[in-house]
């Protein structure tokens, strides 16, 4: 068995959240940069060199990328042959959270109990999702949600005969509806089948892969290149002002479900589409 000390996570996590709330991924930057080189609207091409301008002064000042800096979203694997010492792991991320939140200046957005609204201070506690591995290692990756995207997302249940023309038009739809609601372009995740909370895992675990990379199914990869093409002829464009760029990716997933059922979850992602990852 490895050892990783409590301590040691909460130190990783405290950089992750403030590394992932300062500096906006390498694959997000050159996608923005090249929707504004093909935008033809005048009016969403200022808008995207906005855009671009943030994430860069962001970076140079050690500033948040967005004001609001998202409720604290992990996605850990532990290996079997690791053992938690001096502490527990989920204590550890939170921990880890606070002093981040904290120390980076980052906004604290997360309420103790939905209708009394009163905030917990620290934007604890966290949203974990664990999965065993083999291995000595743990990865911690961090995927800071913002509420104004996360608003604009929703699971439904198609039935079978929905079929793929029904997901397409579904998930099209959906985003024509979200409009400038979640601060596009956007990137979609899409996922269909497993139950009700699978699918809405899975769509967004889907946000977390590099923008350029396709699903390896092909049923999945091609939905993925329609819905692409579709939402970015909706005409919504960066922040709602019209153009060709509504979305940066659509990535697509799909899991086994029951045979009576469709499962369908739609998770939108802003044009921040924060995500930064560690291994101890």
């Amino acid at each position: 068995m490895r050892e990783i000390s409590a301590s040691d996570i909460t130190k990783t996590v405290k950089d992750l959240c403030i590394d992932a709330n300062y500096n906006l991924g390498q694959d997000v930057q050159d996608a923005l940069r090249k929707m504004y080189e093909k935008e033809e609207s005048p009016v969403s091409k200022a808008t995207l060199k906005q855009i671009i301008d943030n994430f860069e002064i962001a970076k140079e000042g050690e500033f948040p990328i967005c004001q609001d800096t998202g409720f604290s979203v992990f996605f850990v694997e532990i290996g079997g042959e690791v053992c938690i010492k001096d502490g527990n792991l989920f204590d550890a991320i939170n921990e880890g959270v606070r002093q981040g939140y904290k120390d980076g200046y980052l906004r604290k957005s997360i309420l103790a109990d939905p209708i009394e609204r009163k905030n917990t201070g620290d934007n604890t506690p966290a949203v974990i999702h664990m999965d065993v591995v083999k291995g000595d290692k743990l990865k911690i990756i961090i995927a800071p949600k913002g509420g104004g995207s996360e608003n604009m997302s929703t699971v439904t249940m198609l039935t079978p005969a929905h079929g793929y023309d029904g997901v397409k038009k579904f998930v099209v739809e959906w985003i024509r509806k979200a409009g400038a609601n979640p601060c596009p372009p956007v990137v979609v995740g899409v996922a269909m089948g497993g139950t009700f909370e699978q699918t809405a895992f899975l769509a967004k675990k889907a946000l977390l892969r590099k923008i350029g990379s396709k699903a390896q199914d092909e049923i999945n990869a091609k939905l993925e290149e329609e819905l692409l093409e579709e939402i970015n002829k909706l005409g919504i464009g960066p922040q709602g002002f019209g153009g060709r760029t509504t979305a940066l990716a659509v990535f697509v997933e799909s899991f086994p479900c029951h045979l009576a059922s469709l499962p369908v979850a739609v998770n939108v992602q802003c044009h921040q589409a924060r995500h930064k990852e560690a291994v101890i």
